[in-house]
């Protein structure tokens, strides 16, 4: 397993200036970043790829969807608005160099119609993931679905719903992304619903309950660890904490109150921590 860090700890609109960072991501040891993703066309891509090669970190995406885009929604011209948004996104992380597109990619973020999810929408995620399979081998990424909590999701919340949309999709291109945050509010036992998913977990998000620094809550990461490692999960262990106050209601964990601790102590104490879990010393 490799070490990672979420560009979220810094910013929610990844601009070329944030560049700047991947020589210190690079010093403190992790070998990935993840680029927050909404508008692919809104990404400095050529300029991303030249970056991460210079400094030896793979890239990966996650991907929230802006207004305007929802896989599920019942008018067919926002379906396609949508999968045309999903294939300029596909594209854009072959063009970064990356091989990993995640996120709660099915449906916006707070989007709650009210009512339970229908066999239509379930038809219609179905259909928007398989419709880009092709795609997705040609240019050598994966799709990982990442389930959110009932606040912000009333569609795909626990890793049981992510593996049910995955194998109806059919493709090993499409995989499932566990963030231990929304884990701790949606599975009774953090740790059994990763191991229960086996080869279907294509990434993790490493987050503390409170989105705080890795081992100050109470997720227990040490048994986690010990699922993927019975899983033979080889993928990254992609730190994820905020770092800044939301501005937008869309924004990505309802970040309302300010920060308690800064992106470098996030990312600096959340290596050590796991680090130390990985060799046995934590």
């Amino acid at each position: 397993m490799k070490l990672g860090i979420s560009g979220f700890a810094w910013t929610a609109n990844f601009e070329e200036r944030h560049l700047s960072l991947l020589p210190g991501v690079r010093t403190m040891g992790f070998e990935a970043f993840e680029v927050p993703l909404f508008d692919p066309a809104a990404l400095p891509v050529a300029a991303i790829r030249r970056a991460f090669e210079a400094n030896d970190l793979a890239c990966t995406l996650c991907g929230i969807l802006p207004a305007g885009i929802n896989p599920i929604s019942s008018d067919p011209v926002v379906r396609q608005r949508s999968r045309d948004h999903l294939v300029r996104s596909i594209e854009a992380a072959a063009e970064m160099g990356a091989h990993l597109l995640g996120g709660p990619l099915f449906a916006p973020i707070g989007y709650l119609p009210g009512h339970r999810s229908t066999e239509d929408e379930w038809t219609w995620a179905i259909e928007h993931f398989q419709s880009v399979v092709g795609l997705l081998e040609a240019h050598d990424v994966t799709l990982s679905i990442e389930p959110v909590n009932r606040s912000e999701t009333f569609f795909v919340r626990t890793g049981e719903e992510a593996a049910k949309l995955c194998a109806a999709v059919g493709s090993p291109r499409i995989g499932v992304t566990i963030d231990t945050f929304h884990a701790n509010i949606e599975e009774k036992n953090i740790a059994a619903a990763v191991e229960s998913l086996g080869v279907h977990v294509k990434h993790m998000h490493m987050s503390e309950n409170d989105r705080s620094l890795l081992g100050s809550g109470h997720v227990d990461f040490p048994a986690i660890l010990r699922s993927l490692q019975r899983s033979r999960y080889e993928g990254y262990l992609m730190i994820e904490g905020f770092g800044y106050r939301a501005s937008e209601s869309s924004a990505p964990g309802a970040l309302w109150a300010d920060p308690a601790v800064s992106p470098e102590m996030l990312a600096q104490q959340g290596f050590s921590y796991l680090k130390g879990l990985l060799h046995g010393t934590a």
